[in-house]
């Protein structure tokens, strides 16, 4: 499906790109402190980050199959949620420290090098890899669980993160030019959709488990009519939020690309709603707030006072121009 193509694609470059940026920083410092011959020992740690997204990424694929259905959808909803938390956290920690990202790199490299631990650059190759990895690992099987359409989703991500790499090496050679404040704005914004949808989800996974009350377990209020579970207002807090299935088919392309985008499903019960009107309204209110405020303009210097002839220093004397002089007798009224 196209959308699941796309979501994940964009997902698979935005998290691809963050990590290329980095190997790129470490790199072109290394080779700029004359240190190549410690390049291969940051590549060991760039591969074993990769490698323990592929471990991740196979456990939670495989290791599910042993499982009861139960424990299947409390192991996919408690795993969403850790997702929508490392998503929402990459989010903050990418926008507060996007400017000093360089600076500290650069630091972490000249404090290795300075100790003699050379070992230290795998460490640092493989912690900075492995953030984005492992959460990208996470993200993507979320979104595999929640679509239903794992060969579309693997592929958009399996090209985002190819086309990444391809960016990275781009931007390193000076090839390409782009605006990554913008990019990194307008991703971050579709994230926190894209977590706001799957928190839906694992919610909706935890309640057909029984672990949350809901649709799916006793606590749901039964419309007198139908006898099915209620849908509306007489729902809340614990039966469907609405119920557009008729309209909606769930396996419609319609329905496909209004999950993939904004995480919208044909029926949604209560909890499901209110989690994601607070989760796009809270970490979308602060994150628009630190992304958008102007920053405060500087206050102008408060004139300085010299001290009296008598005791008038050397420092006193290089005082501003605008400095308003003060005889003895001002000083000691």
């Amino acid at each position: 499906m196209l959308a699941t193509f796309l979501s994940t694609f964009l997902i698979g470059l935005r998290e691809g790109l963050e990590a290329a940026l980095v190997v790129g920083i470490l790199v072109a410092y290394l080779t700029k402190l004359g240190r190549r011959d410690v390049l291969p020992r940051l590549w060991v740690g760039v591969g074993l980050a990769v490698g323990l997204a592929l471990v991740v990424g196979a456990i939670l694929t495989f290791g599910a199959y042993a499982l009861t259905f139960e424990a299947q959808e409390i192991l996919g909803g408690t795993l969403s949620l850790l997702t929508v938390a490392m998503v929402t956290w990459m989010i903050f920690w990418m926008q507060r420290t996007a400017r000093t990202l360089k600076r500290a790199l650069e630091g972490d490299i000249d404090r290795v090098l300075a100790t003699g631990g050379l070992w230290g650059i795998v460490v640092i190759g493989f912690v900075s890899v492995a953030r984005e990895g492992v959460e990208t690992t996470l993200l993507l099987w979320s979104m595999v669980q929640s679509f239903g359409d794992a060969p579309s989703a693997l592929l958009g991500a399996l090209l985002g993160l190819v086309a990444a790499v391809v960016l990275g090496w781009l931007l390193a050679r000076g090839m390409v030019r782009l605006d990554l404040r913008r990019f990194f704005t307008w991703t971050g914004a579709f994230l926190i959709i894209v977590a706001a949808g799957v928190l839906a989800y694992g919610i909706r996974d935890l309640q057909e488990a029984g672990a949350l009350p809901g649709p799916f377990t006793s606590a749901a209020p039964i419309d007198p009519v139908t006898g099915a579970v209620a849908v509306g207002w007489a729902a809340f807090p614990f039966g469907w939020a609405f119920d557009v299935s008729t309209a909606i088919p769930p396996g419609s392309p319609l329905a496909a690309v209004l999950q993939a985008t904004i995480g919208f499903m044909p029926r949604m019960s209560w909890l499901q709603v209110v989690a994601w009107i607070l989760y796009v309204a809270i970490v979308g209110g602060v994150w628009a707030r630190r992304q958008f405020r102007r920053t405060p303009a500087a206050p102008a210097p408060a004139p300085s006072i010299s001290a009296p002839e008598t005791v008038r220093s050397d420092a006193a004397a290089a005082a501003p121009p605008h400095a308003v002089p003060v005889t003895p007798q001002q000083g000691a009224s």
